[in-house]
């Protein structure tokens, strides 16, 4: 994946930053430049803001930039939980403050926000069918490096009878709940990086620009509620900027819990029809460290796609263990 972004591009690489979340330890961003043979004197950053670290290693490159730091950065994440030497999660907040697991946010959002089994269901089915689509249409490809003779997500392999997994699927965390395993996220291995550039830089190394860092902001929120967490982080980016809501052309939202996704919409009156217009995470799994850069992955290919834009600007948004939002603004390079 690194090699594949920086072909031609070794010696303008100044800095690697990938976000980590229950990986071995040690400086995997580090490790990575070197089995991706780039220059020695890339060194590789490696950082954890739990599930949006991914989102957080392209604000900080593209704020290095804005700085003056560097002008070439990638950046991104990797998970792979199925490898993980620890078993059970580090800590997301103090017994005192209340440390629940995911799955018990996700009821906790549900409850909070009146958000019933049946609309995360009904959204879970919607976006199964926007992700089944886009792989039939080839859209998944394009973000896609094979990896030997494996060359798309193993969740496309066979289509899903998703109305009977939904209607079969019970509780699993809290009794007479509404957060299913059918309307959660898969935990998956996964890694993502972005190439990010200078604007002039990247104009004078033959390549087109098409997503222009703007701003972002990162919101606490109780632990209780982390899916939760993107609402006051999109409201006060939209704020600062003097933009509405409906300003925007595309929101992506991590889809860790239907629960999570439909607080957001529904406080923050996001139509469905902007958001995660190609699925999420609900179908293709949610690889801690490297979710936020397939979200941003995902909008740079799907402003591409669209020939008539109605807004010039697009937003990936991540909530994360502890009571973190974190939302990112890009305005679309025309």
């Amino acid at each position: 994946m690194l090699k594949a972004l920086a072909s031609g591009l070794e010696d303008k690489i100044q800095d690697i930053i990938l976000g980590n979340v229950v990986g071995p330890g040690g400086n995997i961003a580090r490790v990575s430049a070197l089995e991706a043979d780039l220059p020695l004197s890339v060194p590789g950053i490696t950082i954890d803001r739990q599930c949006s670290a991914g989102l957080e290693a392209i604000r900080m490159a593209c704020y290095f930039i804005q700085g003056g730091a560097g002008n070439c950065y990638l950046a991104g994440g990797v998970e792979s939980t199925s490898t993980s030497p620890f078993p059970a999660r580090a800590r997301f907040a103090p017994d005192k403050i209340g440390d629940p697991d995911m799955g018990i946010a996700a009821e906790n959002v549900a409850k909070k926000y009146d958000i019933t089994k049946e609309a995360q269901d009904q959204y879970a089915l919607l976006s199964y069918t926007r992700s089944f689509e886009s792989h039939q249409n080839g859209y998944f490809n394009e973000e896609i490096i094979p990896v030997g003779d494996v060359d798309q997500d193993e969740v496309f392999f066979k289509k899903r009878k998703m109305e009977e997994l939904l209607k079969r699927a019970k509780p699993v965390f809290k009794k007479n709940g509404t957060v299913t395993a059918a309307n959660s996220c898969g935990i998956h291995d996964g890694a993502s990086a972005v190439l990010i550039m200078e604007e002039n830089e990247a104009i004078k190394n033959g390549l087109k620009p098409v997503l222009r860092f703007v701003d972002s902001q990162v919101s606490g929120v109780h632990p209780n509620y982390p899916g939760a967490a993107p609402i006051p982080a999109i409201q006060d980016l939209l704020s600062r900027n003097k933009l509405t809501v409906a300003d925007i052309e595309l929101y992506e939202i991590n889809e860790a819990f239907s629960s999570k996704v439909l607080a957001c919409s529904k406080e923050l009156s996001i139509p469905t029809s902007k958001l995660n217009s190609c699925g999420g995470a609900l179908t293709i799994g949610h690889p801690y460290g490297a979710s936020g850069s397939i979200m941003v992955t995902r909008l740079f290919y799907e402003v591409q796609r669209r020939k008539n834009l109605q807004s010039n600007y697009v937003v990936a948004a991540i909530g994360s263990g502890g009571g973190i939002g974190l939302a990112v603004l890009f305005e679309v390079v025309k």
